[in-house]
């Protein structure tokens, strides 16, 4: 797995997802399926990277109010095409904003504090509801990543905005797909821990706290980590529901064509 944080300025989570097994053999094929979090500090040398790297295609899964606050820096000469899939359930600040009182963010009691307390979902919550109210959403997402592997610039980068659970449940789904091993798509996603301390988990702790909901572990945890726990029970739940991930996409809208065309191309030759 290459990762591509260092050559893809102005992001913290970015990477290439590749070389991972695949059961019965063979490996995830390279420079086809790349992750980050949101590119509206991209640099011009992160600019250049999307070329280098031949990335083609940008799929952003944040709300429209994401984007309109922080909008994807990109190419302006039509090298890169931008797919925004919108998906509900991911956006902390939103999250939080919708747990306030609506007398405001100060002055908050402790009643109330507990009362916001007790709305905040578990990761593993908070992905099954993900899951259960986009599966149209993440079918778009696998068409895509179809549609986009015979470009001159193959690459697919999928994003939200820290990288972490939307863009974390997508990509699972196409290694499920692809027949990865639970082991391999586990390790892909627990390692946008390490990846988003410092300086971006600081900036989002700071900005849930300035709306005044103390940082509370859960919180922290919801907002920052990836857990091998939370990817576990995706997984759990697409196997339990609708028995692996073909299924799943099937009931968001792909043809039976398409889940085979998509498991063969995410596959090395």
């Amino acid at each position: 797995m290459r990762e591509t944080t260092s050559i893809l300025p102005g992001t913290h989570n970015a990477r290439e997802v590749a070389g991972l097994p695949i059961s019965g053999g063979g490996a995830l094929a390279s420079g086809r399926i790349f992750r980050s979090d949101a590119l509206a500090s991209l640099t011009d040398a992160g600019l250049q990277s999307l070329n280098d790297l031949e990335i083609g295609t940008v799929i952003d899964l944040r709300t429209d109010s994401e984007r309109d606050r922080a909008p994807d820096r990109l190419p302006t000469d039509g090298s890169v095409r931008l797919f925004a899939l919108p998906m509900q359930g991911g956006a902390m600040d939103e999250m939080v904003k919708q747990m306030l009182p609506a007398a405001g963010k100060s002055g908050l009691s402790v009643t109330q504090l507990a009362e916001i307390l007790q709305k905040v979902p578990t990761l593993e919550q908070l992905y099954i509801g993900i899951l259960q109210d986009n599966a149209a959403q993440f079918a778009q997402v696998a068409q895509t990543v179809l549609s986009s592997f015979g470009a001159d610039r193959p690459g697919v980068l999928i994003h939200c905005t820290a990288g972490k659970d939307r863009t974390g449940l997508a990509v699972a789904i196409l290694l499920m797909l692809a027949e990865v091993p639970r082991s391999a798509i586990v390790g892909d996603y627990t390692q946008t821990t390490k990846n988003l301390a410092g300086g971006f988990s600081e900036a989002l702790t700071g900005l849930i706290t300035s709306m005044g909901v103390p940082l509370t572990p859960a919180i922290k945890a919801l907002a920052t980590e990836a857990p091998a726990s939370a990817i576990e029970t995706a997984i759990d739940w697409i196997a339990l529901n609708h028995g692996g991930a073909a299924e799943y996409l099937r009931s968001g809208g792909m043809t039976d064509e398409e889940i085979t065309k998509l498991r063969h191309a995410l596959r090395s030759e």
